[in-house]
């Protein structure tokens, strides 16, 4: 990766795991992943993917000036961070116009819910705000410790693990501002509420409650400050039933409860206590329902004027879970869901590969890998799954039990190759299996399941024929891939060190299993099946330029041929590498290592220039920006003067009289009058009445053809001027750059493009770009103004006539591209309908046409696209701020338009 920005520290093995040359191997990844870790350097990337360890303790790379240093950064100038993969989502988002979502996994105790509040923290100190937007920030970040509160708990792994999963959908408007949310969550472990481990302990918010509670608070709600004194906060005996209504529904009002009498029935000591747990289990799944809703009311976007919105989601959930223990229901949910989550992932990221390949006109050679949809079927297959046969059991009549379940299990599935029993397997097998237990091959290992309670577990006690548990996940689980799969994703990838939550503590084994269920060799395959390494050709050539000396110090022409013209410089073989449409592909890391050495040899000898030439730059750019302040201030007291031309001398308008003054006297000394006796002197302007009498202006000038042509262009000048600011000023960002410039009027068009025009009399003309409805191709033309028309001519041959009678309207972004859209009648065969255009002039050649066509106030500046109809068909142009222009055909069939905004342009100067 070795990019500019980066340090010798940075630098500690490799920040990306695609350079590694033994990249096959296991043990080369994880020596990769010792080194960095060693220097407190937690990330890695796997191209776009986070690889993130969980440092256990607290590292300064999470301040402000961090933030600031990744925002609208190039994603591999610096370090891997977990800002960097906020603000790519951020970016893409905004330029690309695609929903983005951000998949977190590993497993209890890897840092996924640390993650994610960092990307939130990212997003609300650095996305753009406002009181209002601010309000909606804070919400979002303070929606986290309720949640926490509520749904995490002190596992054997984790002092804080979360005990249910979240996706969370952050809504944008068009500004790129956080302006709403709104969070899924999935799998509640509710029977944590009655049980837990031991080591473990109950929901955090119980604690809290009894040890933080106001005295009033605790005595309305019947509460002792003592956790102990609670059967479900205190691992006791499950012999000890005693005090159940207090201990357990102790904040219930008693009278809800008597508006079911179907709950209060003679019960027996096993009943009441299936009851009680039942009930608890479910007071507090609905608790837990009820906040996640409310807090979604708080973070819904009210804002009625603007419909659309953009999204980044962010996906926090369980990591896969293979204990030396025996799993229970919970944790074959948890299995079934990474299933899933590592199906998408190597979907998805191979079909990103495919998809950059074919963009760039590369061939992409398939690659084989594991595909885990055979074990996805196994548990979710209709009539035939794991689940259907659950669900089967569940709702059969007779004594249905969790070993018939077992039993059904075994003469349904029994034969499939990722699925075995006690029963079914071979001697070896049944030694370390129970006779309760079944075993699935997962993807990421083999995992022992204990069938007792999967049947109480799928059921909800409280209403025994509603079917519940493991269908509702998995539909909710489907929905989620439904979400996911209509966003573009990036992943963080989640690895804690050690179990005993010791900093700098590397435990391979421990490492070395979660590299395997998380898939990352893989993907890593995958990414290194055609090219380590691609970048866009200006970063390339940026970084390299200095290599060759034809490319040095700067390339004047096509990125492409700068490329192609260094790496024939360095001797790269034709195998080595590819030439995509914006992007070099290197295969070998070799290849990119000795280009990076030679860079660093090549460092010593130009250092001192560059400091030179840099500050040079800045002398010149500080210079030009001073003559850019100074010309736009001159224009504005002219603009101001001609405003205030007829009120009395003042400042407002003191420079624009001394100015014509000057103007109007020089301009006749430079053109005296021949004939003396000629009695037809021109009228002084209003602004010399004071200093000259007309009697000495007939003695000193002569001479009516010779009225100042140039005071006559100067004025129409200001005239074109004005109608420009009226339509453009503070609308559209590049409108100060047109200020110093005067307007012409169509000199520079070819008299033989004119002559198409007749007898016709061209008032303006302007060369511009066409773009076609079908594909967007761009095509050069010329726009001619007529009295009565706008002309679009290709080389002579007219192409389009839009009367001004007929034109609806024209459309044109607020940001400082040169797109614009001339709306026309479709009504019949003989009308094109609307008609594209972009103009180098774009600020004056709509001034010409709004006063030809009288059609100042139907110009619209907006933000965001543009719809449009040509020839039938409706298309759309997407305008998204950035630092250079560019415009191409996107995936979704829309016209994208990347130009700079105003903050951009401000950044430049």
């Amino acid at each position: 990766m070795m990019e500019s920005a980066l340090t010798a520290r940075d630098r500690v093995g490799v920040q990306d795991f695609v350079l590694l040359e033994n990249y096959t191997s296991e043990a080369a990844f994880i020596e990769n992943l010792r080194k960095r870790f060693k220097e407190n350097l937690i990330y890695t990337y796997i191209g776009s993917v986070l690889v993130s360890m969980n440092p256990y303790r607290d590292l300064e790379i999470y301040t402000k000036n961090h933030m600031e240093r990744y925002r609208g950064v190039n994603f591999y100038e610096v370090s891997p961070h977990i800002y960097a993969v906020g603000d790519n989502s951020y970016r893409s988002m905004r330029t690309e116009g695609k929903d983005q979502c951000i998949l977190i996994s590993g497993e209890s105790g890897a840092g996924k819910t640390e993650a994610s509040k960092k990307i939130l923290q990212y997003y609300a100190v650095t996305c753009p705000a406002s009181d209002k937007v601010q309000t909606i920030k804070d919400r979002l970040l303070q929606s986290n410790p309720v949640l926490e509160a509520f749904g995490n708990a002190k596992t054997l792994r984790n002092d804080n693990s979360s005990r249910f999963g979240k996706y969370m959908d952050i809504q944008f408007d068009f500004k790129g501002a956080p302006v709403g949310g709104h969070i899924i969550n999935y799998l509640l472990e509710k029977s944590r509420v009655v049980h837990q481990n031991h080591g473990e302990r109950n929901f955090h918010i119980f604690y809290q409650l009894i040890e933080g509670g106001e005295e009033d608070l605790l005595r309305r709600l019947g509460l002792e400050r003592n956790s102990q004194q609670y059967q479900f906060l205190v691992k006791v005996s499950d012999n000890n039933y005693t005090d159940l209504n207090s201990q357990v529904l102790m904040t219930l009002n008693q009278t809800v409860l008597l508006t079911f009498p179907q709950l209060v029935s003679p019960l027996n000591l096993e009943q009441a206590s299936s009851a009680r747990d039942a009930l608890s289990k479910a007071v507090y799944g609905r608790t837990f329902t009820w906040l996640v809703n409310k807090i979604n009311a708080s973070l819904a976007y009210k804002d009625d004027s603007s419909k659309h919105y953009s999204v980044i989601g962010l996906l926090d959930i369980y990591g896969f879970e293979v204990s030396k223990t025996t799993g229970n229901f919970e944790q074959f949910c948890i299995n079934y869901c990474n299933e899933k989550l590592q199906q998408l992932f190597i979907e998805l990221t191979l079909k990103s590969e495919q998809d950059e390949y074919e963009a760039e006109g590369i061939t992409w050679e398939p690659v084989q890998y594991f595909n885990n949809k055979i074990i996805c079927d196994l548990v979710e297959e209709k009539f035939k799954g794991i689940i259907s046969i659950l669900d089967e059991e569940c709702l059969r009549p007779g004594d249905a039990s969790d070993i018939t379940f077992l039993e059904k299990l075994e003469g349904t599935v029994g034969g499939h190759a990722h699925f075995v029993t006690h029963k079914l397997a071979d001697g070896k097998t049944r030694k370390v299996m129970g006779r309760d237990e079944f075993r699935l091959l997962h993807y990421a290992g083999e995992v022992n399941y204990n069938v007792n309670g999967f049947l109480d577990k799928n059921n909800d006690l409280l209403f025994r024929n509603l079917k519940e548990a493991a269908t509702q996940f998995k539909a909710s689980l489907a929905k989620l891939m439904e979400i996911l799969m209509s966003k573009e994703p990036s992943y963080v990838r989640c690895i804690k060190p050690n179990d005993a939550k010791q900093a700098g503590r590397f435990d391979e084994v421990l490492i070395r299993h979660q590299v395997k269920y998380l898939g990352l060799m893989e993907n890593l395959r995958v990414r290194r099946a055609g090219f380590s390494y691609r970048r866009h050709y200006e970063v390339f050539l940026r970084r390299y330029k200095s290599l060759c000396p034809e490319t040095w110090p700067n390339w004047q022409g096509k990125k492409q041929d700068g490329v192609a013209t260094l790496v024939k410089h360095l001797g790269y073989k034709p195998e080595e590498y590819k030439m995509g449409r914006s992007k070099i592909f290197i295969r070998f890391p070799k290849t990119l290592f000795a280009t990076e050495d030679a860079l660093e040899t090549r460092k010593h000898g130009i250092g001192e220039p560059i400091v030179f030439q840099a500050y040079w730059r800045g002398i010149l750019a500080r210079r030009r920006a001073q003559r850019k302040r100074q010309a736009a201030n001159t224009i504005r007291r002219f603009i101001k003067g001609f405003i205030y031309r007829r009120k009395e001398r003042c400042p407002e308008n003191e420079y624009f009289l001394d100015y014509v003054r000057y103007s109007f006297l020089m301009n006749l000394r430079r053109n005296l009058p021949k004939n003396i006796l000629d009695k037809s002197w021109p009228t002084p302007p209003a602004a010399l009445v004071e200093v000259l009498t007309s009697k000495m202006i007939t003695v000193i000038y002569k001479y009516k053809k010779y009225t100042n042509k140039y005071l006559i262009n100067v004025f129409a000048q200001l005239e074109q001027k004005m109608v420009a600011s009226e339509i453009f000023k503070d609308k559209k960002d590049n409108y100060p750059q047109s200020v110093p410039k005067l307007f012409v009027n169509g000199e520079d068009i070819n008299p033989k493009v004119a002559q198409c025009l007749g007898s016709e009399k061209m008032k303006y003309g302007v060369s511009v770009t066409k773009y076609d409805r079908k594909g967007y191709k761009a095509r050069p033309r010329q726009l001619l103004l007529t009295n009565d028309s706008a002309i679009i001519v290709e080389e002579g041959k007219l192409k389009q006539r839009i009367e001004y009678g007929t034109l609806k309207g024209i459309s044109v972004s607020s940001l400082s591209d040169g797109l614009f859209v001339l709306h026309a009648p479709s009504d019949d065969n003989k009308q094109k309908g609307d008609v594209v255009l972009q103009s180098d002039h774009v600020i004056e050649t709509l001034t010409k046409l709004a006063i030809c066509g009288d059609k100042a106030n139907n110009v619209n500046i907006t933000q965001g696209s543009i719809k449009f109809t040509a020839h039938g068909k409706e298309g759309i142009i997407d305008f998204t701020p950035g630092s250079e222009l560019l415009v191409a055909k996107s995936k979704n069939g829309h016209l994208s338009v990347v130009s700079s905004s105003l903050i951009c342009m401000e950044l430049l100067l």
